[in-house]
């Protein structure tokens, strides 16, 4: 594809070559990064809406702060392409969220001008705290502290920790609100309501503004003029607005909202606010997918889009002859509406995934039984299990990754409950190009430790509606249910519902020479390694647990009494997994087979796709084959 001409771009490498550019020209270099942004993610897809949405943000502050002395967090990280070009990453980004490329969230280990490496939301106010402090201690006055966070990401209890202790420390902190009413999806609750109510309240816009400029033809005569109206403007805001300022209740000084698009207007306010001490929070607003118009009619999709004709928004869809073969996330949303349909006491529970977990599904058809929570993990636990605890069966969709951030809920509040509540754990195993952030490949391991948990993994999209079916039916307690992001392979997936016996496996291939076990889709894995094992002359014997928890013994006897050579294999933690299990089984039933165990190893796995990270991880066909055949020597 051929690039635009970027004569402003080409020159700057680094914030210094940014701050060589006049003012002036800040807006024709706004225009130069966000088209490069499009040219760049149109054939390499990633987050596109929000990074496209924060390009003046972007060049503002990197024109006014002095990075990477001057601490610069971006909550999540979605946004943080431009800043990403403007530091020193430009002639690289085309190997964004590819093997052995960039990552596609800021990152510690890249660059030293990403201050604090993201990727889970909500985490930048407490990050940008603890450097604040930091420098107070240090005795680095000059230094500044900056956390750039959403709207969508403010509604997570850890954003309201982090201003809380703010406002304790009074540190020098300035929290810039990027508010453009989106997460993924729109966003939901009442801190959304809130922050709409202050944006769209032009009363209380009007009278603000032209109150502090007439009160600025005094400031020369009295300085303290405009001071003076900042302290009764509490109670302006309190009159027009019907309400008190949450902000300045948490004792931050609020200040907007401002037009997040107006690079001029910001690079003034942010210098402004550079000579205010203490904790200040400046309320942009924002369009995501500002200046690509598909991207701004459809916020959510374009979010992270496919590949696309960077001039049209026209999508590049891959022609296929062969049907298509559904995802395991929209086989769960079509599933549980099936369900819903004939179990009232069904309901559907997500924190701010609705599309991503195809719970969106179940909200058009039954919007009174889905329940979308905003991004809020933990109370979308403890909201299921107080569903529970009154006969309610909820069905909460949480990626495994963000899963991690509820950990003492699932303990506390469900588990020790011993009420019924589903999860649906989305992007179960290595998910690809979102990287070490977002891999879910914890939750076999710190599952596996709670009483009253069954955990469960289904080999293909049939197993994964029959245990969505057999949790459903109830008595089963905290029950979870994991699978990967993508498609599985089968095309006939919608059959009849079967109760499947809790804690059984099954053998799907006899043999004698080894005998394979696995967990969940990576099953399919391990039976294309068997067939070309087979016609080698190999005979494996093949045996899908499907639980972890409670494990089945007495499939486990059968293979350690009939099989010496033994292979796990999971895509998950080999640290506290199946691999874990079946050893500590042998070693319980007084067993001594060689068992090779196949997972993800114990050490941060960066991104790419997901067939490449299987391979680095040992667990493809390959790698499968190639365990075998030392075990078999």
């Amino acid at each position: 594809m051929t690039k635009s001409e970027k004569p402003l771009l080409d020159q700057i490498n680094f914030p210094s070559d940014l701050k060589k550019v006049s003012e002036d020209d800040l807006i024709q270099v706004c225009t130069e990064l966000r088209q490069e942004i499009i040219e760049q993610v149109s054939c390499n897809p990633g987050h596109f809406g929000a990074s496209l949405g924060v390009v003046e943000l972007s060049v503002a502050l990197h024109y006014v702060l002095n990075t990477p002395y001057d601490n610069l967090i971006w909550d999540v990280g979605h946004q943080a392409y431009g800043h990403k070009i403007l530091t020193g990453r430009k002639d690289l980004f085309h190997t964004n969220r590819k093997y052995k490329g960039i990552s596609g969230f800021p990152n510690r280990g890249e660059s030293e001008y990403d201050a604090f490496t993201v990727g889970h939301s909500s985490t930048s106010i407490s990050a940008a705290l603890g450097m604040a402090v930091s420098a107070q201690l240090s005795d680095e006055k000059d230094r500044k502290t900056v956390a750039v966070i959403g709207d969508g990401s403010m509604t997570a209890g850890l954003a309201f920790e982090g201003l809380n202790n703010a406002a304790t420390n009074n540190a020098d902190i300035l929290v810039i609100l990027n508010d453009n009413n989106m997460a993924i999806d729109p966003n939901v609750g009442g801190m959304s309501e809130y922050l709409l109510d202050i944006t769209t309240s032009q009363t209380y816009n009007k009278v603000k503004n032209d109150v502090w400029r007439f009160l600025g033809k005094f400031n020369r005569v009295n300085p303290n003029t405009q001071k003076l109206f900042q302290k009764v403007e509490h109670g302006i805001k309190t009159i027009l607005l019907k309400q008190s300022n949450l902000f300045e209740a948490l004792n931050f000084r609020y200040f907007g909202p401002v037009d997040g698009h107006n690079v001029n207007h910001m690079v003034k306010v942010l210098s402004d606010l550079q000579k205010i001490p203490g904790p200040k929070i400046l309320h942009c607003i924002t369009k995501k997918g500002k200046g690509f118009e598909p991207a701004e009619l459809n916020q959510t999709y374009w979010h992270a889009p496919a590949e696309f004709n960077a001039q049209t928004g026209e999508i590049l869809k891959k022609k296929s002859d062969s049907p298509q073969i559904p995802k395991f996330q929209d086989v769960f949303g079509h599933t549980l509406v099936e369900l819903a349909e004939k179990n009232e006491k069904i309901v559907g529970i997500t924190p701010a995934m609705p599309t991503g977990s195809s719970l969106n599904i179940m909200m058009e058809k039954m919007p009174d039984r889905a329940f979308d929570v905003g991004i809020a993990e933990q109370h979308a636990v403890t909201f299921s299990g107080g569903l529970a605890a009154k006969g309610k069966i909820p069905f909460c969709a949480i990626y495994s990754s963000f899963m991690q951030r509820a950990f003492d809920q699932v303990i506390h509040d469900v588990a020790l409950q011993n009420v019924d509540v589903v999860f649906c754990l989305d992007r179960g195993g290595l998910v690809g190009a979102d990287g070490a952030t977002h891999h879910g490949v914890y939750d076999l391991a710190f599952f596996r430790c709670i009483p009253n948990m069954t955990i469960s993994s289904p080999l293909n999209e049939e197993e994964l509606r029959n245990l969505m079916y057999t949790a459903q039916l109830g008595g089963k307690g905290a029950f979870s249910i994991r699978y990967p992001r993508g498609t599985g392979r089968e095309l006939n997936w919608r059959t009849p519902f079967k109760e499947i016996e809790i804690g059984k496996g099954q053998k799907l291939r006899v043999g004698k020479d080894l005998a394979i076990l696995s967990i969940g889709p990576v099953g399919m894995q391990a039976s294309d390694a068997i067939d070309e094992l087979e016609k080698e002359g190999h005979s494996i014997a093949h045996y899908d647990m499907r639980f972890l928890k409670p494990i089945d013994k007495d499939l486990l006897h059968e293979v350690f009494k009939n099989h010496q050579n033994i292979i796990t294999i999971e895509d998950g933690s080999i640290i506290g997994g199946l691999g874990s299990a079946v050893l500590e089984f042998m070693s319980d039933n007084d067993y001594s087979s060689r068992i090779k165990r196949l997972g993800v190893p114990d050490r941060w796995v960066e991104h790419g796709t997901q067939e490449e990270l299987y391979r680095e991880c040992g667990f493809d066909k390959e790698g499968i084959k190639v365990a075998s055949q030392e075990l078999l020597i």
